[in-house]
């Protein structure tokens, strides 16, 4: 079974986004440079070491520009599997359509996103370390 592992959704203000769930929910936020596409890494559980949260059944999440170029930009979960480009054949036999080409996440792993039947966009990812 291939568990949530990660919560994503899109910002058009990162430093208003960042201010509202740092406010409203007590999150942390990290703000990540260009290099990392700007993106706004969401701790909403205390992590351990490697960026894991302690407690099971809690996840940590992000948030990423919106741009005109994406499509499906709404939020999203993130599944863990242990091959992305296996999993990525599954997603299109059982009529999902994945979103271009994994991308490479510097000291996180492997991922990409695809639409599933219903129209919801998900994301996976192959954390380092697996296959």
């Amino acid at each position: 079974m291939n568990p949530v592992v990660h919560f994503e959704m899109p910002a058009e203000d990162r430093k208003r986004m960042s201010e509202f769930y740092a406010k409203v929910f007590g999150w942390k936020m990290q703000q990540l440079g260009e290099d990392m596409g700007n993106y706004v890494v969401a701790t909403t559980a205390d992590s351990d070491e490697n960026g894991r949260p302690k407690r099971p059944g809690t996840i940590n999440g992000g948030f990423y520009q919106k741009s005109k170029e994406m499509p499906a930009q709404y939020p999203s979960v993130v599944i863990a599997v242990e091959n992305v480009k296996e999993q990525m054949k599954s997603v299109e036999n059982a009529g999902g359509k994945v979103l271009g080409e994994p991308m490479e996440i510097p000291g996180v792993g492997t991922y990409v996103s695809f639409v599933d039947t219903e129209g919801n966009r998900v994301g996976m990812i192959q954390p380092l370390g697996t296959m």
